[in-house]
């Protein structure tokens, strides 16, 4: 703890801005929970209706939406409770918080899109050696657009919630929702061309290309979780932002040995700072502190740790985004 008065370029703006970004937090964690409890209600929704739909039509088209909003809706309700548990404080045997649940969240949800995938191309090729008719067109036709408006709404409210938490788990529920839409519009089309123009084989194509969507979304999660599980670094970009903000002290002569991660919605940052030698401690943790002020300023939930070092004690290469 720093004793005595500090000069008020200390006192107010790292204060401050920890606290802001205390009510910052506790604003996103209350952001990412409304996700997770939306995404389960529209799923659930979703799944009533098309299971309904399905049952009239007898469509393919509609029945892999329908398998795809059930392995939504367990995935988004493994994504609620990964997301609750990713944002319990840390503890004395999880000193980093527990944020790699979101990362284990979206694994699981990766697997669960891709079993889908698999079980709609079956359907479709059985639907292309044995063309069946599809019935009731127009009960399939409102239900898909009922859906699209659902889907769409959960995903405008979720893109909000990436934006501003940085959320992988909310992100990784967004991806599968997004195709969705895709999905949804593709089904909409094949009921259309199926049922209603007479061609049977239009809702067997419709089926294919949706479980073409929905593997490319269990890809793309999958490689989001396995970069995060791996402490894959920050982008060149954020990295180039943490260099700047820190050489931007005038007192900071370099850094070096820069490090980042990111687990769940927290990012950790560390690196070296390189001061005037003859400095005295005290100042050099007033400084430290500053910087990591500025730094977590420009990056809310990061966890900062910097190691003051003497200019030109050793010879060291500067931090580089490469």
């Amino acid at each position: 703890m720093r004793a005595g008065p500090q000069p008020s370029s200390f006192r107010d703006g790292p204060f401050m801005t920890l606290t802001a970004s205390q009510s910052l937090t506790a604003s996103h964690h209350r952001m990412m929970r409304q996700a997770t409890y939306a995404a389960v209600a529209v799923a659930v929704l979703l799944v009533s209706m098309k299971s309904v739909a399905f049952y009239i039509t007898g469509s393919v088209a509609m029945l892999g939406t329908l398998t795809d909003s059930v392995l939504d809706g367990a995935a988004s309700l493994l994504n609620l409770v990964a997301v609750r548990f990713s944002l319990t404080p840390a503890d004395h045997e999880h000193r980093f918080g527990h944020g790699k649940a979101e990362a284990l969240a979206g694994l699981g949800q990766s697997m669960f899109i891709f079993a889908s995938s698999c079980f709609i191309i079956w359907e479709s090729v059985h639907r292309i050696l044995v063309p069946e008719p599809v019935e009731q067109s127009l009960i399939g036709i409102i239900v898909t657009c009922v859906a699209l408006a659902l889907t769409l709404g959960l995903v405008t409210f979720q893109r909000r919630v990436v934006a501003q938490t940085g959320s992988l788990a909310i992100a990784a529920d967004s991806v599968h929702y997004r195709g969705d839409l895709l999905m949804n519009v593709s089904a909409l089309a094949a009921i259309f061309i199926a049922g209603v123009m007479g061609f049977p084989l239009a809702d067997a194509i419709g089926g294919l290309f949706i479980a073409f969507l929905i593997g490319i979304s269990a890809v793309q999660i999958a490689l989001a979780s396995y970069h995060q599980l791996m402490d894959a670094e920050l982008s060149d970009a954020d990295r180039g932002r943490i260099i700047t903000i820190a050489n931007g002290h005038s007192d900071v002569v370099g850094i070096h040995d820069l490090r980042t991660r990111k687990s769940g919605t927290q990012t950790f940052i560390q690196f070296h700072m390189e001061l005037d030698g003859n400095m005295s401690l005290s100042k050099a943790h007033l400084i430290s502190d500053d910087v990591e002020a500025r730094v977590v300023e420009a990056f809310p939930e990061a966890e900062v740790i910097i190691h003051q070092d003497p200019a030109g004690l050793e010879d060291v290469m500067p931090a580089t985004i490469d």
